[in-house]
């Protein structure tokens, strides 16, 4: 083989194809050139032209084309082996993915061939959710001598598996989960070789029992004998399929812009088929403790804690506001309805980024009439304790909350109550500092990390109560034998901090004139607030709930935002 000579120049080189190698044209790296041509050439290299010139050196020199070095000629001939094994193993995989395209194309190309028809003398199939295990309704076969109901499901298909000539699918229906099994030409079919998760499917077949060691929803699965994919049923494949846009390891972030796709995991949904008994065990213990439902308005013309945490809005001519608290529409009821009771959305415009605020939450309020504060405590105690126990006498509810959080036990009775006062002595005994680095005093804000530092250090829930006067809300009724602080409540949940928010109220019209006054509120805009006093008054409190906190402790979600269907929160009002 006839010998040339190549050039390389790193400055003007180029190492493309159609690059000729020579001293016009000359390569821009010695590997490069061996790869193209061989080692068995000649290679002349030249020092840059580009780079500053050392003083006192001669410049004319660095022109000259010196033969490479032999070191540099061996390393470019081992970069040149590398590149060609790298080329061929390249090659030769790319040559079996074709051959598997190929055969997979031929398997898919035959499944088309394959068309399935429901076998109409079998018996007629009974619709039932996938859930549905009413001995009346549906029987177990053994897959021997007795035979199993026939039914027809639909669900989404969870997860899906194969194994030799059988395919196993875990249909998904919102109420629970049932194993199906694909077996023969059922398997084959062009659906079945080409199934994503989160396809819709009907299926019909026969229960039975699983076989003795193995594991299924509710202890049976299904033999499917037909199934069919609608038109618009199959979910999507490849870059976009749910595996891929949604995982364990997607950027929480993310997880919220696709939060439509997010809640049809386990986890997600399990929190919020939780969140829905919760909601009814509520409405469960409030009817038993006699309390009455009303729904008060979400646009409102006044405030009930601070102007700076509403949003505005404008309604025809006038300034309106989305409620904050149902509170003071909720007082307004006790004469005529006794103890009352909703379950509302509330909004607050405060710019918290923290991981239990929410722009938008949904606020279990009460207020009880011709009670002392003492009552009020008690009832608390007693509501959330029944709600637990209502939610949890649900078999699946009760698994749900296991399986969110595994340590869970039914709170402790009668809760922890601790003053204020106490909970200042306790930071500073167990040196917790305020928010400026010192020691708390009687009229701090407890912060809300210094909080729940002492509420997960104490791991119990807490009344936290007689707060000072001056950082609680001006229809809190002061303590008799302490004026310098508030009939007022917070319930700290271990992991959450504050769960529920509440006070007695004032109840003495002159009383409560002066404490809007000292707010600097008018209070003509409240005449239907204080009119209250005026006809027939009456020692009264109340509270608010923070239904995603009570689910963030119970569920042991990190944020509030993972107990709710679209969080809101600030700078985020999306999907």
């Amino acid at each position: 083989m006839a010998e040339f000579t190549y050039y390389i120049d790193e400055d003007v080189g180029q190492d493309i194809d159609t690059q000729a190698g020579d001293e016009s044209l000359p390569f821009k790296s010695l590997g490069f050139a061996v790869l193209i041509h061989g080692e068995s050439h000649k290679f002349l290299t030249r020092k840059s032209v580009t780079g500053e010139i050392p003083e006192g050196s001669d410049a004319s020199a660095r022109l000259e084309w010196k033969p490479a070095a032999k070191a540099a000629l061996k390393k470019a001939v081992n970069y040149a082996k590398t590149q060609k094994k790298k080329a061929e193993k390249a090659q030769e995989q790319e040559a079996r993915d074709a051959k598997v395209l190929a055969d997979r194309t031929k398997v898919l190309d035959e499944a088309k061939k394959i068309t399935l028809e429901e076998d109409k003398s079998l018996p007629a199939p009974v619709k039932i959710k996938l859930d549905d295990t009413d001995p009346e309704k549906v029987k177990l076969g053994d897959g021997k001598d007795v035979k199993g109901t026939r039914v027809r499901v639909f669900g989404r298909v969870h997860r899906e598996r194969r194994q030799k000539e059988n395919m196993f699918i875990t249909l998904r229906d919102g109420y629970g989960f049932m194993q199906v099994i694909l077996q023969g030409q059922l398997a084959k079919t062009y659906d079945a070789l080409t199934l994503t998760r989160e396809t819709s499917m009907e299926i019909l077949g026969e229960l039975r029992e699983v076989p003795e060691g193995a594991h299924a929803p509710n202890g049976r699965e299904l033999h499917a004998d037909y199934y069919v994919i609608h038109p618009g049923w199959q979910a999507a494949g490849g870059d976009e399929a749910i595996t891929n846009r949604v995982s364990k390891d997607t950027e929480h972030a993310t997880l919220l812009d696709l939060r439509h796709l997010t809640l049809r995991g386990e986890t997600a949904s399990k929190v919020l088929i939780v969140r829905d008994a919760v909601e009814w065990a509520f409405h469960v213990a409030y009817k038993e403790l006699r309390f009455r439902k009303v729904s008060p308005p979400a646009l409102v013309q006044t405030m009930v804690e601070g102007g700076a945490t509403l949003f505005g809005l404008p309604y025809y001519n006038e300034e309106a506001f989305l409620t904050q608290s149902s509170q003071l529409y909720l007082e307004t009821c006790l004469p005529s309805m006794g103890d009352v009771y909703c379950i509302e959305k509330s909004f607050r415009a405060e710019k918290s980024l923290t991981r239990r605020h929410l722009a938008e939450y949904t606020h279990v309020e009460a207020e009880l009439d011709f009670v002392h504060f003492d009552d009020l405590l008690d009832h608390l105690e007693t509501l959330m304790c029944r709600v637990l126990e209502v939610a949890l006498e649900d078999p699946t509810i009760k698994q749900y909350v296991q399986d969110l959080n595994p340590e869970f036990q039914m709170p402790e009775r009668p809760f922890k109550r601790m003053k204020y006062s106490e909970a200042i002595d306790w930071l500073n005994e167990h040196n917790i500092e305020n928010e400026e680095g010192k020691p708390h005093a009687f009229g701090d804000d407890i912060a809300e990390a210094a909080e729940r530092r002492m509420t997960d250090i104490i791991n119990r829930p807490i009344f936290l109560t007689h707060f000072p006067t001056e950082i609680k809300a001006f229809y809190m009724l002061k303590d008799k034998e302490d004026p310098r602080v508030t009939e007022s409540v917070d319930c700290l949940m271990p992991g959450v901090g504050e769960i529920v928010g509440g006070s007695m109220r004032i109840d003495q019209h002159e009383e409560l004139m002066a404490a809007f006054k000292r707010e600097g509120i008018d209070p003509s805009s409240y005449y239907w607030y204080t009119d209250q006093r005026k006809y027939g008054s009456s020692p009264h409190g109340g509270y608010g709930l923070g239904l995603e906190r009570f689910l963030a402790w119970l569920c042991k979600q990190h944020t509030v935002r993972d107990t709710c269907l679209y969080p809101r929160y600030f700078g985020r009002c999306k999907p």
